[in-house]
């Protein structure tokens, strides 16, 4: 059984990135290679491989490829984004899943983006967003009916994604701003809570026996060390900066495939 990492490189056009909640700024791509490779670097501590998909220079979003695909143990989804201009990022992605699982599709008028779908156990949660339609929760909510999914759809106000408001950082525990997502929402899991100066801080990514965490909220970071290393799990701190101002974060970055065994 292996744990697999699937990355894409950053594209030469990243500085052309879609935002929607962010004002632009100069992206400096030098940089934010170094960083991606540090990110990779972090998470082959976690995983068995990492598994690189060709890079698309002339898309722009291409190295965020958690949002072409929602990856379960049963199947893979590729996802249908409500960005128009960042449906093609799918290509090659659909090839390196289908060694590993069944895949299936979300079709018009559906939209779906990875990053706006948490999945805890057999719990998925959905966000509903400027990226992810009603149409594409229920047709997610079909694929995966017969595996005994419960599935929640989540409104997000204030960022992109529903990973950009909370993300699970162990088996029952999020991390989230309850700004963004109402924390009534996902029950009874336990809930740490941003530092309210940090209120991007949630994005976190739990890989193996660890957490990698970007470096720009050390607030944040020092609260959820102390929960993680009751836990045992250990905290990696990366710089994701440049990324950051592509309105990216640590989930972004990879699709992981736990338990997976090449066909």
């Amino acid at each position: 059984m292996t744990r697999i990492a699937i990355t894409r490189p950053v594209s030469a056009s990243i500085v052309q990135c879609e935002l929607t909640h962010l004002a632009r700024e100069p992206i400096d791509h030098a940089r934010a290679v170094k960083q991606h490779a540090a990110y990779e670097a972090a998470l082959a501590q976690h995983v068995v491989e990492i598994v690189r998909v060709p890079a698309l220079d002339e898309l722009p979003d291409a190295v965020f490829v958690e949002d072409t695909a929602v990856v379960f143990d049963e199947l893979a989804v590729m996802a249908r984004s409500g960005a128009v201009s960042r449906r093609p990022e799918s290509r090659g992605v659909e090839r390196v899943l289908a060694r590993y699982r069944d895949v299936e599709h979300i079709v018009a008028p559906g939209t779906l983006d990875g990053g706006d779908v948490l999945r805890v156990g057999k719990r998925i949660f959905v966000g509903r967003s400027s990226r992810t339609n009603d149409a594409g929760i229920l047709q997610l909510r079909g694929l995966v009916a017969k595996f005994d999914y419960k599935l929640v759809a989540v409104d997000v106000r204030g960022c992109l994604h529903l990973k950009s408001a909370v993300t699970a950082v162990a088996g029952n525990t999020l991390l989230g701003n309850g700004e963004w997502v109402r924390r009534e929402t996902f029950g009874n899991l336990k809930w740490i809570p941003v530092d309210p100066t940090e209120p991007q801080a949630a994005n976190a990514l739990w890989v193996g026996n660890g957490v990698i965490y970007p470096r720009a909220y050390p607030r944040t970071a020092a609260l959820l060390r102390t929960h993680l290393e009751a836990l045992g799990l250990s905290l990696d701190l990366v710089d994701a900066s440049e990324l950051a101002k592509a309105e990216g974060g640590v989930t972004c970055c990879s699709l992981i495939l736990g338990g997976s065994r090449a066909r």
